[in-house]
C-alpha cells in the first residue's frame, strides 16, 4: 500500500482509493494514514466499497477525505453530507443518480460502468441532466481509447483501480512501471480535455485516475 501511494505521489497524483476489503483493510487503512501525514502531507486518502454508515463513519473518524460504494445508500449520504465529506455511491439509473445529488451528493459513481451502457449512458443521461457529475468505474480501461471515449462523454474523472494497478504489479512491487503507467494515463487525459498535464493533475477531472484499489 505504501509503494502504490509513494508511486501515486511520485506521478503528481494526490488521491487514493483504499478498498474496504478482507479482513485487515481497516487496521492496514489506520498505518497508511499515519504514514501518509508524516511522509506524503496533502495526500488525500478515501475510502471504497463502503455500504453502510457505521462503516462509513469508522473510517471517517480515522481520517477518510471521502467515501466511496458500490451503491447508493440513503444514512451514508446523509452521514457524509452532514460532515461534508464527499461521498460517491455507485448509481446505475437516472432515478438513483438523481436521488443521490438530492441527498447531496456532488459526483456520482457510474457502476458498473460498463453494464448501463458504457460511455453511451454517460451521453445519455447528460443530455437531459447536464448538471450531472459522474465518475465511472468497472469499465473504463487504462488505455488511450478507453479513455478518450470516457472523457469525451462527458465524465469528470474516472476509477480504474486494479486493470491500472494490476496484481502483478503489486506482486512484484514494479513501481517503475506503475509510475510509466500512471505517467501514459495523464497524457491521456490531458488530451483528452486538450488541457496541459499539470492542469488535469490539479482537476477533479484527473485526479482520480490513480486511485489504488477499485471499490
Amino acid at each position: 500500500a505504501i509503494g502504490v501511494l509513494d508511486t501515486c505521489a511520485r506521478a503528481g497524483l494526490r488521491v487514493l482509493e483504499w478498498t474496504n476489503r478482507g479482513e485487515f483493510a481497516f487496521p492496514v487503512f489506520v498505518k497508511l494514514m499515519e504514514y501518509a501525514k508524516a511522509r506524503q502531507p496533502g495526500f488525500l486518502i478515501g475510502v471504497g466499497s463502503i455500504v453502510d454508515a457505521p462503516t462509513a463513519a469508522l473510517y471517517m473518524a480515522h481520517g477518510a477525505k471521502f467515501i466511496v460504494g458500490p451503491l447508493f445508500d440513503r444514512e451514508v449520504a446523509i452521514l457524509c453530507n452532514k460532515r461534508k465529506v464527499a461521498y460517491s455511491p455507485g448509481c446505475a439509473t437516472a432515478t438513483e443518480i438523481h436521488t443521490a445529488h438530492e441527498l447531496g451528493v456532488d459526483v456520482v459513481k457510474v457502476f458498473p460502468g460498463s453494464s448501463p451502457g458504457g460511455a453511451s449512458f454517460v451521453k445519455t443521461i447528460l443530455g437531459p441532466m447536464p448538471w450531472c457529475r459522474l465518475m465511472p468505474t468497472g469499465g473504463v480501461e487504462p488505455s488511450e481509447k478507453s479513455i478518450k471515449e470516457w472523457f469525451g462523454a462527458g465524465i469528470v474523472c474516472a476509477g480504474m483501480g486494479s486493470k491500472l494497478i494490476t496484481p502483478e504489479i503489486l506482486e512484484q512491487r514494479d513501481w517503475d512501471r506503475l509510475l510509466q503507467s500512471l505517467g501514459q494515463c495523464r497524457r491521456w487525459i490531458a488530451e483528452a480535455r486538450g488541457q496541459g498535464e499539470q492542469e488535469v493533475v490539479g482537476s477533479d477531472r484527473g485526479r482520480t485516475v490513480g486511485r489504488g484499489m477499485d471499490g
